[in-house]
């Protein structure tokens, strides 16, 4: 969608000589290349981890609880991915996906602690058959497109792909009181390959 009008209008620039425009597209030709990339990773065997869903920095872990979970005592883990993360999202673990919600709202710095509350987002319950994780995809202050894949019903298998976040954004992860937690605020994360929690 966006790469290959920037190729034809670089393309098109340099036919015509407009060196300065050709210089321009295809700077933002490279960028967009280079945001949407996607690398294979080494996805953890252990049944019990939960790896992060998304590359970027953990900002917050803190107990919370969502609508979407019927019992309380989760925790929030909370990523947030820059423009120059990989923005491809993955499941933290292997299950069902049990519910599938998508809220408009607004689009605030990724980074705070509202726009876990505040922002455009969407969620997936998922269940493995012994714990329930919510995990949400949440648009930042740039981000203006949430993409999804799951759907109700759909099997997952740990770390793989299920959506992808444009330009600048968030995950939230939900987990059950007494998963072992082992991040923490301010490290860096990889999705997929970081483990970021033991389930009990």
């Amino acid at each position: 969608m966006f790469i290959i009008p920037l190729v034809v209008f670089t393309w098109g620039f340099c036919a015509l000589s407009w060196f300065w425009a050709t210089g321009l597209f295809g700077g933002l030709l490279l960028f967009v290349t280079w945001f949407f990339r996607d690398p294979e990773r080494d996805i953890p065997e252990d049944p019990n981890a939960i790896v992060s869903p998304g590359d970027g920095r953990i900002v917050e872990i803190v107990p919370e609880q969502d609508p979407l979970l019927e019992k309380e005592g989760y925790t929030r883990i909370s990523v947030f991915l820059n423009v120059f993360n990989v923005h491809v999202n993955r499941v933290p673990i292997a299950g069902k996906i049990l519910a599938y919600r998508y809220n408009k709202g607004k689009f605030l710095n990724a980074a705070s602690h509202k726009a876990s509350l505040d922002n455009e987002q969407s969620a997936i319950l998922l269940n493995n058959g012994h714990v329930t994780l919510l995990v949400k995809q949440i648009a930042g202050l740039i981000a203006r497109r949430i993409v999804c894949y799951a759907k109700e019903g759909d099997d997952y298998q740990r770390g793989q792909r299920y959506g992808l976040i444009r330009f600048g954004s968030r995950m939230d992860v939900f987990v059950p009181e007494g998963t072992e937690i082992k991040v923490a605020i301010g490290d860096i994360v990889s999705g997929g390959s970081s483990i970021i929690g033991y389930l009990k």
